[in-house]
This record gives structure tokens, sequence and C-alpha cells, in this order.
């Protein structure tokens, strides 16, 4: 698959964040790049092609994945990162903004993956979804969010049993990834045993190569990213 100069990769939530840096680095690894966002400013990198979609709607994902087998013609990668949080007390979270996180954030990558596994599996094709460090730990007032990258890592691996051996399913779980907002202070930093805040490239290398035929024997797997974070033993001072 890396030799391929015609092989297509469908990003969702890839306007910005950690998704734009995903796009990026395919494109220079010369894929073809759908980004798809609910952003309509959005874009996709040189030679791609961005697509309005909200991918927690079903028919707007059938007619997303439509698109790709009409104008792409094929589909080797889905990368699922669309997400976004509501942090609020549990006394105050609405039923609908619950909902509003499950359906983009875990929701989306059952659509994607249902609509868009035919032509995956066609193309010996490999799917990465983007969960969090949440998923395993947690600040307060994150339970929608919390809950939706936990069931994004068991989805995952459940995807794998069911779609493999054709369809490689693989996730990330990205900790403090900068992607907006002031440089991380010095002592930010040092809080991280690996010596400093995550990028967007730290995602987007991982993510190259799980979707790359050095990878062909890890499927149904989690990858922790986080410098190293959640290994670190916390005693009060």
């Amino acid at each position: 698959m890396s030799g391929d100069p015609n092989r297509v990769a469908l990003i969702s939530g890839g306007a910005k964040g950690i998704g734009a840096g995903i796009a990026a680095r395919l494109a220079r690894d010369g894929w073809r790049v759908v980004v798809a966002d609910r952003e309509p400013a959005g874009a996709a990198p040189p030679g791609g092609r961005f697509v309005v979609c909200d991918v927690g709607a079903e028919a707007a994902v059938s007619a997303l994945v439509a698109s790709v087998a009409a104008t792409e013609r094929r589909l080797d990668a889905l990368v699922c990162n669309a997400g976004f949080m509501i942090r609020k007390p549990i006394a105050d979270l609405s039923l609908a903004e619950w909902s509003s996180v499950l359906t983009t954030n875990l929701t989306s990558t059952f659509l994607l993956v249902r609509a868009a596994e035919a032509l995956l599996r066609a193309a010996n094709g490999s799917v990465v979804t983007i969960a969090s460090s949440r998923a395993r730990m947690s600040e307060a007032n994150t339970e929608s969010y919390s809950a939706s990258k936990g069931g994004l890592v068991a989805l995952t691996h459940a995807l794998a049993i069911s779609l493999g051996p054709n369809i490689r399913v693989n996730c990330i779980s990205p900790g403090w990834i900068l992607t907006k907002g002031p440089e991380p202070t010095a002592e930010e930093n040092a809080f991280h045993p690996a010596g400093r805040v995550g990028r967007p490239g730290d995602i987007a290398g991982l993510t190259a190569f799980l979707l790359g035929p050095d990878s062909c024997f890890i499927t149904g797997a989690e990858f922790v990213v986080d410098g190293g974070v959640t290994r670190k033993m916390i005693y009060p001072e």
C-alpha cells in the first residue's frame, strides 16, 4: 500500500487540530486526503478534497462515502478523529448535550465504518480511531467526553475482530496535545516524563505507521500517546 500513489484516506474532523495534522502528514506521504468536517471554513491539503459533513448524521455519512466511491473510487484508510467536549457538572448536563457528545465522538465511527466497509475491504484497508487518555483517567465534569472515548476504545477492538483480516482497526489515545492556546510552561512540560507536551505531529506520525504496511500484524490495539503521564505515580506533597 505504501507504494501506491493512488491510495486514498478519509479523515473525519480533519479541519483543525490533530485531524489537520494527520491530514497534512498523509498528504506529504503521498496519500490523496479527503477531509470531512462540519466546520464550513475547513480545507484539505493540496491535492485533496474537503467535504462539509456532520459525521454524526446517518444520511450525511452515507452521502460522504458515496462521494468518495464516485470521485476517488477507492478508500484505503479511514481516520475517525471527529470529537468535542462539553465540560459541565453532571447536574447541569442535559440529556441532549450528553447525546450530542456521544453522537459525534462515538456513534460517528460506527456510521463511518459501516458505510465504508465495502470500500475498505476492497482495498484491504485500515481504520484508525482517535480516542483519548481520558478513557482511562479523568478530570471533573467530563463524563460525556470520557464515556465517549472509553466506548471508542472498546468499539475499536470489536471492529477489529468483526472486520479482520481484510480490515485492520487500531486506536490512538492522545494525552495533552497542544493544538491551540499559549505555549506550555516549563512546569507543564516537565510534568510529562517525555519532557514536553505533545504536538499534532506526534499523533500524525503514529497514524501514518498504523495505516501503512509495516503495521500489518497490528490490529485491535490501543496506543496511549501521552508522554508517559498515565504511567506516572503522583502522591500529595
